[in-house]
């Protein structure tokens, strides 16, 4: 059966090799129920994610779609018998200036189309934390967001077009480089998100900006993460910066043992803000920021206009979770909840730890209400595995009781498909599967993500 599978691609594009296949099991979440695939078919065009697909429905055998494995939730995680689908080896991108796109391979690093953007004066705003090594494919599976999320939106904000390969191994193009379009169906945004269990991204439009303006950024010191979190509600009340991002006492002091960046090991919270309006306006932003901390009880507030000095805060922000992995085995959160409700998320979320006595470091896109708390547990002890498995069904069942959401950018995967559920409700899920059904018949796409 596999012969066939290897006979119809280019020669070396099916792995079979268990030491080679081993490394494409798991993504960054690490969740340890990962299957053993027989085969990584690491596809160079869209003609091979076709054939591979019509093999599969052939046989009936399971494909998980794979970016560059730097998921949060599991949802490229391989699956037993299966066929893992590696887009990393399509890379391509091609700027057209004069529309103001980028059109993007699914392997393509979000760090190598802002590059290619940049070169024209352009830029691309989705960032990730991870941008420097996840995968546009990625991406788009997940609506992927990020650091100026706040201000700029997310991954969905700027999909024009998508080239999908159906369950069939049918090839569609949705959408294109106009920016304005309503013909037929929405679907272009229902593979947005939909994390390769409707169909496998082959190349995709994406809407370009004019470069973003020099600004400034603020830095500021709380005794509490609560405080820190009051004075983001204050702040986002009245303005909207570029940037809005908090880190609590256990991730600073993470980040400093990792690699030191400056940062006060005794603050309760960090919050790191920055300005990117235009002229005077930028002054007269950060000075507002600066006053709602203040007000909230900041002890101490830096501002700077050097961009390599601010860019140093920011990268502080951007190692938490590799910095965090030095103290244990961690299970990565997602929720999100309205702007003003955002301190009741964050002392639900110390009230849960506390009740379960683990470890939750919390960082956060605090301008868009997104927090990831990071339970941080000793695999080793079978104790301290079960009491952070019930907290972070906990912080799920909690934002959702505040009206929020189980993910804001990361995707359900597989680590919280059993609290989508609750979240959608009976109505809204049957309609999830009905779709999934349509698209996906014999159920071969990714299967036991989200669903």
């Amino acid at each position: 059966m596999l012969s066939r599978l290897i006979a119809a691609l280019p020669q070396g594009a099916v792995v079979t090799d268990p030491a080679a296949t081993e490394k494409y099991r798991e993504d960054f979440a690490r969740a340890g129920s990962a299957g053993r695939p027989q085969a990584v078919v690491r596809a160079t065009c869209a003609a091979d994610v076709q054939t591979t697909l019509r093999w599969a429905g052939e046989y009936g055998v399971p494909v998980v779609p794979r970016g560059a494995g730097t998921g949060l939730s599991g949802g490229s995680s391989a699956v037993e018998g299966g066929i893992t689908l590696s887009l990393d080896r399509m890379r391509g991108i091609e700027i057209d200036t004069e529309s103001q796109v980028a059109i993007v391979e699914p392997g393509a690093l979000n760090a190598a189309v802002k590059h290619a953007a940049a070169e024209h004066g352009l830029w691309y705003p989705p960032d990730p934390s991870s941008y420097e090594i996840c995968s546009i494919g990625g991406n788009v599976a997940t609506n992927a967001g990020g650091l100026c999320c706040v201000k700029y939106g997310v991954t969905s904000d700027y999909v024009l077009g998508l080239d999908v390969v159906l369950a069939d191994g049918t090839l569609v193009e949705l959408g294109g480089k106009r920016i304005k379009d309503v013909a037929g169906l929405s679907l272009l945004k229902l593979f947005v998100g939909s994390e390769g269990t409707l169909g496998v991204v082959t190349r995709a439009i994406l809407r370009l900006i004019p470069a973003q303006a020099a600004g400034a950024t603020l830095l500021a010191s709380f005794a509490t993460v609560m405080d820190a979190s009051r004075a983001v509600v204050a702040i986002r009340s009245r303005v909207r910066p570029s940037m809005l991002e908090l880190m609590d006492r256990t991730t600073i002091n993470a980040v400093e043992d990792w690699r030191p960046h400056g940062l006060d090991r005794g603050s309760g919270a960090l919050l790191v803000a920055q300005s990117d309006a235009p002229g005077t306006a930028c002054e007269g932003e950060i000075e507002t920021i600066r006053q709602c901390c203040v007000a909230g009880g900041a002890g101490e507030v830096f501002t700077t206009t050097d961009p390599a000095e601010g860019e140093l805060f920011v990268a502080a922000r951007r190692s938490a979770f590799v910095a965090l992995e030095a103290r244990g085995t961690l299970l990565f959160e997602d929720v999100g909840v309205p702007i003003p409700l955002l301190p009741e998320l964050v002392d639900g979320i110390t009230a849960i730890a506390r009740r379960h006595a683990i470890e939750i470091a919390l960082v956060a896109h605090a301008g868009d209400g997104n927090t990831h708390p990071v339970l941080i547990h000793d695999p080793a002890d079978r104790g301290a595995q079960a009491r952070a498995r019930a907290a972070f069904d906990d912080v799920m069942t909690l934002a959702i009781d505040l009206g929020g959401t189980i993910t804001g950018e990361h995707g359900v995967g597989r680590a919280k498909k059993g609290a989508l559920p609750r979240q959608l409700g009976p109505d809204v899920m049957a309609l999830t599967t009905r779709v999934k059904h349509a698209l996906d018949p014999a159920g071969i796409l990714n299967p036991g993500a989200i669903i």
